[in-house]
C-alpha cells in the first residue's frame, strides 16, 4: 500500500510542477527603433526557441500599452486567439494619438512586453 501512495504522491508532484512551467517569449520586434504609421500593418515578433515542453495557455493575445498603461487593451486587443508557438502575428496598427511610448504586451502563459516605440500619424 505504502509504494502506491508513495509513487501516486511523486506523480502528483510531477503534474503540480509541469502545471507551473512558466513561458514568457521575448518580443523580438518591434524594438526601441521602430515607428509605425497608423492604419500600417506591423508584423509582431518573439522569440520561441526556449519554449518548454508543455506550454500551459498556448493561446495569445497582443495588446498595445501606452506609459505602461494597458487603456482597455484587452476588450480591444491588436490580435487575440493566435498560437504563441508560431513567433509572429500581423496587426494593424489603430487610430491612437501619435507618441514614442506605446509598447505591444504578449499575454498567453505568461506575459512580457516590448520596448517602448512610437507610432506617428
Amino acid at each position: 500500500m505504502f509504494s502506491k501512495v508513495a509513487i501516486l504522491s511523486v506523480f502528483v508532484s510531477l503534474v503540480a510542477g509541469a502545471a507551473l512551467d512558466v513561458w514568457a517569449p521575448p518580443i523580438t520586434s518591434p524594438t526601441a527603433a521602430s515607428v509605425w504609421p497608423i492604419g500600417s500593418t506591423q508584423n509582431v515578433t518573439w522569440d520561441t526557441s526556449n519554449k518548454p515542453a508543455q506550454v500551459t495557455n498556448p493561446n495569445g493575445l497582443l495588446v498595445l500599452s501606452k506609459d505602461g498603461l494597458l487603456d482597455d487593451g484587452r476588450s480591444n486587443p491588436l490580435a487575440a486567439n493566435f498560437p504563441l508557438t508560431q513567433g509572429w502575428v500581423l496587426v494593424t496598427v489603430p487610430e491612437v494619438t501619435p507618441g514614442n511610448d506605446y509598447a505591444v504586451v504578449l499575454i498567453g502563459d505568461s506575459g512580457n512586453d516590448s520596448p517602448q516605440f512610437s507610432i506617428i500619424a
